[in-house]
């Protein structure tokens, strides 16, 4: 098929469809009429020799062809925005400017601080809105809505840039008064009661039990492997508020290191390495493929991973 023969609309239709999975949120999103959008989908099925959209009982879902094609498509509008857009270089120390930026509480509470003291220096006027991952979805990262998201996701969409900013293991929070310090073993760790925390990826979290090892993450699927359960006493989704009880004589905060590391200088606690072997995670950003060649953007990503290299 000669390229000149194609409408390229009609990928930026496909995107949006793909993207909205309606045809009238589709068409209000491109500021055309919905018979407009609905023509579009019909071309679209010649051209790709496929229904790429079916109806079903949970409303349009892609057919294998579409899902295949999204990321493909995303990409080919997004290079072709970066294309026609005007070049520019940011100016960080003059620049006003507002970056909606999701992490999660982890990522606030060890990247956060440093990041701050770097922009005051550099971006005196750029602005932070920070988000939590429950603010956020996906399609808000996809449309550009969202500058970046840094979290620790099993899994992102193709068509999201990501790059990875550290890796970290675990560690143990103890009161310098709890008995167990003298004797700190597997067995005595799971005789002891303990803090859950973690909030891991994007939308609103769930429930947690007590009994449900499987699912409540890293810890506790390590301990799984070995057959053994720890005894949840507190759960929480705030690393805060979990580094505070790890002065409560009966409980173990177990978390990410640099966030234990916080605590180093703090005589009411002790840092101790886990009893038993748990596997590293990676903290990763990720953004829009409609962002990836913005100079604001291309800033923001540089000075966030050069603070990350610093930290780590």
């Amino acid at each position: 098929m000669n390229l000149k023969n194609i409408d390229l609309n009609l990928l930026v239709y496909l995107d949006v469809l793909l993207r909205e999975r309606n045809v009238t949120r589709a068409a209000e999103s491109l500021g055309i009429s919905q018979p407009a959008m609905s023509n579009g989908l019909r071309r679209l099925r010649e051209l790709f020799s496929d229904p790429l959209l079916v109806r079903t009982s949970g409303g349009m879902s892609p057919t294998e062809r579409a899902e295949d094609l999204q990321p493909k498509i995303r990409e080919v509008v997004a290079s072709i925005q970066s294309v026609v857009q005007p070049e520019g270089q940011f100016d960080a120390a003059s620049a006003s400017r507002v970056f909606r930026i999701s992490v999660s509480d982890y990522t606030e509470s060890t990247l956060l601080p440093h990041m701050l003291r770097r922009m005051r220096l550099e971006a005196p006027d750029v602005t932070l809105d920070i988000l939590t991952p429950s603010d956020v979805s996906f399609q808000d990262l996809e449309r550009g809505g969202v500058d970046l998201v840094i979290n620790r996701f099993d899994v992102l969409p193709q068509s999201f840039h990501q790059r990875p900013i550290w890796r970290d293991g675990f560690s143990c929070l103890i009161s310098c008064q709890n008995p167990i310090r003298k004797n700190f073993n597997l067995e005595t760790y799971l005789e002891a009661g303990h803090v859950w925390v973690s909030k891991t990826g994007m939308g609103v979290g769930v429930g947690m039990e007590p009994g449900a090892g499987q699912g409540l993450g890293w810890i506790d699927e390590a301990l799984a492997k070995l057959g053994k359960e720890r005894r949840i006493r507190v759960f929480t989704r705030h690393y805060e508020s979990a580094m505070r009880l790890a002065d409560l004589r009966d409980l173990i905060v177990t978390l990410p290191s640099k966030a234990a590391n916080r605590l180093k200088d703090d005589p009411s606690v002790i840092i101790l390495p886990p009893p038993f072997e748990i596997p590293d995670f990676e903290l990763t950003m990720a953004w829009s493929p409609l962002l990836q060649h913005h100079p604001a953007h291309r800033w923001m990503r540089r000075l966030i991973a050069d603070v990350a290299q610093d930290v780590d």
